[in-house]
């Protein structure tokens, strides 16, 4: 089923709650915990996935949902919702403007409407497969990237790489810096280093780990804006993805980091 006017104009009232949600906490007090996995939740998390969920539960019963603080909710439809009120949870708690809401809609696996909202800087992405992204209503479009050597990578954390994927990240970042990581990458910024993608502010993202609430809404956006994300042998992301994943502004240069990666 082909995403419709009405798919957008929901997704787009999705970010609206969640933001309104999330301002009054930031840079405020609020109550915040850590999860069996080590990453911080706050209030405004919850907070922000309950406003989208009250939203879909009377909009759109019979889809699916996919939520990082409340879990699945099965539909009938083969569609799902797949939410990340904050993401970047982090950089929100330090009061960075830097983190922000995630929605996405799959057909089946496949990622085909995806929202990034930046809630206080009142930044919004919106991507759909086979249209053009949108960033605050307007086309935008990835940059060309003439070379890996002096291309501009980012990623949130080295510290997010585990075991062999340490040497896959490393690799690709002394390509880039030609050697010399003083020319380094850009670290921090979560799904906001994607959007900068989608905008032409930055060549490559490079991520491991990651759930599909992380990276389901990047796709369309990425790839709406000219640019193309796969994971790490190449291959497209789906819901059956492993979570390695690279988002590369400029198609030219996708066999050019795979091979860097793999230490060709």
């Amino acid at each position: 089923m082909p995403v419709t006017a009405s798919d957008r104009a929901l997704a787009e009232r999705l970010a609206d709650a969640a933001g309104d949600a999330i301002r009054p906490f930031f840079r405020a007090s609020f109550a915040h915990e850590l999860k069996a996995d080590g990453s911080p939740v706050t209030q405004a998390d919850r907070a922000a996935e309950a406003a989208m969920r009250r939203l879909l539960d009377a909009e759109a019963p019979g889809d699916g949902v996919v939520g990082e603080e409340y879990g699945e909710k099965p539909g009938v439809t083969g569609r799902r919702w797949v939410l990340d009120p904050i993401d970047g949870t982090r950089s929100f708690t330090a009061g960075r403007a830097i983190f922000g809401t995630l929605i996405a809609l799959l057909e089946g696996d496949w990622p085909v409407l995806g929202v990034i909202d930046q809630p206080i800087q009142r930044e919004r992405w919106v991507g759909v497969a086979g249209r053009p992204t949108l960033f605050n209503g307007k086309p935008v479009r990835t940059r060309p990237c003439a070379a890996l050597e002096g291309a501009v990578l980012a990623t949130t954390s080295p510290h997010l790489f585990a075991g062999d994927e340490v040497d896959g990240y490393m690799r690709l970042a002394l390509a880039v810096a030609g050697g010399n990581l003083r020319q380094g990458p850009v670290y921090g910024g979560d799904c906001y280093n994607y959007a900068l993608i989608a905008s032409g502010q930055l060549d490559l993202v490079c991520e491991a780990g990651l759930a599909l609430h992380d990276f389901a809404a990047l796709v369309p956006v990425v790839e709406g804006a000219g640019g193309r994300m796969c994971d790490w042998q190449g291959d497209p992301l789906s819901a059956a993805s492993a979570g390695q994943v690279l988002a590369i502004g400029d198609p030219a240069r996708v066999d050019d980091v795979l091979e860097a990666m793999a230490g060709g």
